[in-house]
């Protein structure tokens, strides 16, 4: 099947290189270092105790994604409705587009601009891009997608090529589950340039979880979705299966890139702004990195 990754950063880049290991024709559409460094030699992917360089096609064009059946959409929260009017002109008619995105809302966002059925897609995995053309894997790889015509030929194909894929009637819930724990992790990472497991270990970091946690609940049952019970326990225990993990807010800061702060926790703080429930756990920590991009433009 032909197969296109439209911003293809470290986690585009992780799912193109599994599908091409499978025996798939992928296309990344990504920067031009990474594109130089690809077209160059391939992609170098190391996960799970090896390495190994993967040939994949690859171009900094949004053409790039012109007569795919499978799209997936992995550019940043801001940059989603400019990337989805570039690649619009190529798309094949009866493409399926997969929003493999952080926050809750840009397979919407998406779709507006689109015109057409985007499948929102919950992304569970720990990957980091150390140079051009290279990707490394810390954990895990699984998604969950939403229900739609083409979601089980979609999934068959994925675990085929050893991605653990599921079907979910409740996307949103599963988005919110996940925009949860970023809304710990990401910042409180990204502040310190702490792993996971070092943050996570800091006196008072527990207590700060537990509050952005009920506050994150508190506005997504305001949105009328329904959460995860366990998920307090299921944000308090990450570090100890990822403990060498950045978040990606981390890494963007990192590299003196703008973050997607404010489609995280930033989000948070919007809808709550909305719905008359208070978040200044979130909105902490939003204006925190937002003073730390701020301080890498000087």
């Amino acid at each position: 099947m032909k197969i296109a990754v439209m911003g293809a950063g470290a986690v585009g880049s992780y799912y193109g290189a599994m599908l091409a290991r499978a025996g798939h024709q992928v296309t990344l559409v990504a920067r031009p270092q990474h594109v130089e460094a690809i077209s160059g030699r391939g992609l170098v992917l190391e996960a799970r105790g090896t390495t190994e360089t993967i040939p994949l096609a690859a171009t900094t064009e949004p053409s790039g994604v012109a007569g795919a059946g499978i799209i997936l959409f992995c550019v940043k929260s801001d940059d989603t409705a400019a990337a989805g009017q570039a690649m619009m002109p190529y798309l094949a008619p009866g493409a399926a587009i997969l929003s493999l995105q952080n926050g809750v809302d840009n397979a919407e966002r998406l779709q507006e601009v689109l015109q057409r059925s985007v499948i929102p897609t919950a992304v569970y995995v720990a990957v980091e891009m150390p140079a051009p053309g290279h990707v490394r894997h810390h954990g895990r790889g699984e998604l969950v997608i939403g229900s739609s015509p083409a979601s089980a030929e979609i999934a068959a194909t994925l675990t085929k090529a050893g991605i653990g894929t599921e079907i979910s009637d409740n996307v949103i819930g599963d988005l919110w589950g996940k925009l949860i724990v970023n809304c710990c992790y990401n910042a409180l990472s990204a502040i310190p340039q702490l792993p996971y497991g070092r943050m996570r270990a800091v006196d008072g970091v527990e207590a700060v979880m537990k509050d952005i946690v009920a506050e994150c609940v508190a506005v997504a049952k305001g949105c009328g979705v329904s959460t995860d019970e366990a998920i307090l326990g299921k944000v308090l225990g990450l570090a100890s299966a990822m403990p060498n993990q950045f978040s990606s807010t981390a890494q963007d800061l990192a590299k003196g890139k703008h973050t997607e702060i404010g489609h995280l926790n930033g989000y948070v703080v919007r809808m709550g702004e909305t719905l008359g429930i208070a978040t200044p756990a979130n909105r902490l920590l939003m204006v925190m990195v937002r003073l730390m991009e701020e301080a890498n433009r000087t």
